[in-house]
Parts: C-alpha cells; sequence; structure tokens
C-alpha cells in the first residue's frame, strides 16, 4: 500500500510503502451509489449533476453514515459499511503495482476514467468506461470516494491487517481515487471533513463477507 518515492505525481502523504494483509473478505460493488440508489434510501437527492444513473454527490462522510445505517437497517443486517482506505486501495489496484491499474501510462487514461481531459466538467454515468481488472468502475475518475479511515499525514502506524484506521487523531476523511475535475496522476488519497460535501465526491458500499 502506497506509492514509491519514484512515482511520477507522488506527495508525502502517500508513504512510506508498507505491506498490508487484508484479514476479512469483502466484497465491494462494481459501481459508486447512484442518485437513483441514494434516493431509494434516502428520499432526496442532494446532487448537483442530476440522473438516476449519474454517481451521487455532494454528500459529506456524515451522511454516507446515515445512509448506511438506514440501508443496514432496510436489509435487517450490519453488512454494509464504506471500506477502510486499505480495503478500498487493495480493490483499485486489484493486483496491480503500478500508477494506475491499467498499468503507468497516461495516455489510457481516459479508456477507464472521466477526468479534467474528458469529463466536459460533469459527472457521468456509473460504469461506461473500461473496468479495473477485478471489474470495478471508475475507480481513477468520475467522483473521488469517501472511505472510513481518519485523515493521518503518513501511513507510520497504519494497520496492517487493512481495518480501518479511526484512533481519534484527526477530525479530517479520507477519500480515494479521482473525480471529474482530476488531472492525470491525480488518483491520490486526499481530506475533508465529515461534515464537508463536494459535487465530485461519492462513494462505493463494501459489503462484509
Amino acid at each position: 500500500m502506497g506509492s514509491p518515492v519514484n512515482e511520477i505525481g507522488r506527495v508525502n502523504n502517500e508513504g512510506p510503502v508498507h505491506h498490508v494483509t487484508i484479514s476479512k473478505a469483502f466484497y465491494l460493488s462494481k459501481y459508486v451509489v447512484t442518485q437513483k440508489q441514494w434516493h431509494e434510501v434516502m428520499g432526496d437527492n442532494p446532487s448537483h449533476f442530476k440522473g438516476d444513473d449519474l454517481p451521487v454527490e455532494n454528500v459529506s462522510w456524515d451522511n454516507v453514515q446515515e445512509f448506511i445505517k438506514k440501508l443496514n437497517k432496510k436489509e435487517n443486517t450490519h453488512k454494509y459499511r464504506l471500506p477502510s482506505e486499505a480495503e478500498w486501495e487493495y480493490a483499485a489496484r486489484a493486483g496491480t503495482t503500478t500508477r494506475y491499474s491499467f498499468g503507468d501510462d497516461d495516455s489510457k487514461l481516459g479508456e477507464y476514467a472521466w477526468y479534467s481531459e474528458n469529463s466536459g466538467n460533469k459527472t457521468h454515468p456509473v460504469g461506461k468506461k473500461g473496468a479495473n481488472p477485478w471489474g470495478l468502475y471508475d475507480v481513477h475518475g468520475n467522483v473521488w470516494e469517501w472511505v472510513q479511515d481518519e485523515w493521518h499525514y503518513t501511513y507510520n502506524g497504519a494497520p496492517d491487517d487493512g481495518s480501518v484506521w479511526e484512533d481519534g487523531s484527526s477530525a479530517s476523511r479520507v477519500f480515494r481515487g479521482g473525480g471529474w475535475f482530476s488531472v492525470a496522476g491525480d488518483c491520490r488519497s486526499a481530506r475533508l471533513g465529515p461534515g464537508d460535501r463536494s459535487h465530485s465526491l461519492g462513494f462505493r458500499l463494501l459489503q462484509e463477507a
């Protein structure tokens, strides 16, 4: 997990590279949550760009926690949650160690992601670009994705079992991937407060196995 010091576009908070062994099996949604799915659970649609098959966005981390609570209650389960940052990266990389899940070449990014060069400054219906090797769509673009972890400036002290890193040291939460406005290579971890929203930020659901 993390990026090597010589990787193009790297910033300091992407290291150090460290080994993580995912301790528990999980399923991760092949698509980010859509506006239709959000509306079916929450009864509203906070998104800036409107469309049933578009990613839901303009939702805070706190909003997502409420969505998950209601979804679990609706389906009489406790298995839905946000992925940890390690689980997200594991699934997004899909066994690769390159800059992107499809390799290192920026020129191929448009085949897999909606980003600043091809998005037209808006989101697009989920699943219209190429999937990563494990069948997940839009991990490099369209909208950034909330994960469960608190923000830490480096990975020093991070869990090595893939679990969520919540130690109370930060008020900010992590999001990963890339958004419709992102430049090539800007598929990095980032942070916002749990109450903050952006029309380039959504989420993907994890279901515990």
